[in-house]
């Protein structure tokens, strides 16, 4: 049954279109920075933990005050899209912690290449010669940013961050046949962070558990707000604005993480990495748009991850 428009968006958030996808932006690097400074102390599994707990408790509420059907029609999808999501966002902060801050972030944001790559073979449509352009450019900067001078430690967090970007682009996916089937995105945000709070808490019982300081809350709970806040935006964001302007503004993301790596870590991209994120971006930008003419619009309920 078709959901009415009176819980069409998440919260009552003013319409400014595609300027969300900004406040997005600055929300995921916040949240990718206190990442980095979380792992210095915590394992990914309990920022992942943290990180959704938070999220879970606010779409708990809404869901609660508004008084929302959980109950769905299809739930195995749900699940899936909950799992696959989950499990890139584990990758995703493996990445973080183990490289600089603008590497793992847009290792991560491959994922709109891989998105375009799965596409044709979902819509069963042949791909476009532009998009064949796109993703050579892309796979060239990937290759560019993992160059041979990492160390085995160093591929070993480039290949499980790009593995997050292939997690995202199925979790986009589902999302999409989500939406085909009506499910609203509150219900889809809900499902994802209760799997991964749960995902996160059981790995939390085989893994080492690092009590909670005072001095820790600042921030778990920034980890937890500006994810939140970030998510809640982009959601804003594809259901307002131009579906092409805010993928593409979705970039904006690695430039404020290579500012926060480079404030914060002094973090100083060679040459030829900047090159690559430039190369990832631009492929990027032109998967989003063959993968859009091909009627798949990119959405997210993460973030993603």
């Amino acid at each position: 049954m078709k959901q009415s428009n009176k819980h069409s968006s998440i919260f009552k958030l003013p319409n400014l279109g595609s300027l969300w996808m900004l406040v997005a932006a600055l929300g995921f690097a916040i949240m990718g920075a206190l990442v980095k400074v979380g792992t210095q102390k915590f394992s990914s599994s309990e920022l992942v933990f943290y990180r959704s707990i938070f999220g879970l408790i606010v779409i708990w509420l809404y869901i609660a005050v508004n008084k929302l059907p959980l109950a769905t029609p299809v739930l195995f999808k749900q699940m899936s899209r909950a799992v696959v999501g989950f499990v890139s966002l584990v990758l995703f902060f493996y990445a973080i912690a183990h490289l600089p801050l603008a590497t793992a972030i847009t290792l991560n944001y491959t994922s709109p290449l891989f998105l375009a790559l799965f596409t044709p073979f979902l819509l069963h449509e042949r791909p476009k010669k532009v998009l064949f352009i796109g993703l050579i450019i892309g796979f060239i900067g990937v290759s560019l940013l993992l160059k041979p001078s990492f160390t085995s430690a160093d591929w070993l967090a480039g290949g499980i961050g790009l593995l997050s970007g292939i997690g995202a682009a199925l979790a986009y996916i589902h999302v999409k046949q989500l939406g085909k089937a009506n499910e609203p995105d509150w219900r889809t945000v809900f499902y994802f962070t209760l799997i991964s709070t749960i995902g996160a808490g059981l790995w939390m019982l085989f893994d080492h558990f690092h009590t909670i300081e005072w001095q820790d809350l600042p921030v778990l709970l920034g980890l937890g707000f500006s994810a939140t806040i970030a998510q809640l935006a982009m959601t804003r964001a594809y259901r307002t604005g131009n579906t092409l302007v805010v993928a593409s503004l979705a970039y904006v993301t690695v430039v404020l993480a290579s500012l926060f790596g480079v404030l914060w870590w002094n973090e100083h991209l060679s040459l030829d990495a900047w090159i690559a994120i430039a190369l990832i971006i631009i492929s990027g930008v032109i998967s989003v748009r063959t993968t859009q003419t091909q009627s798949v619009s990119i959405n997210d309920n993460k973030t993603v991850s």
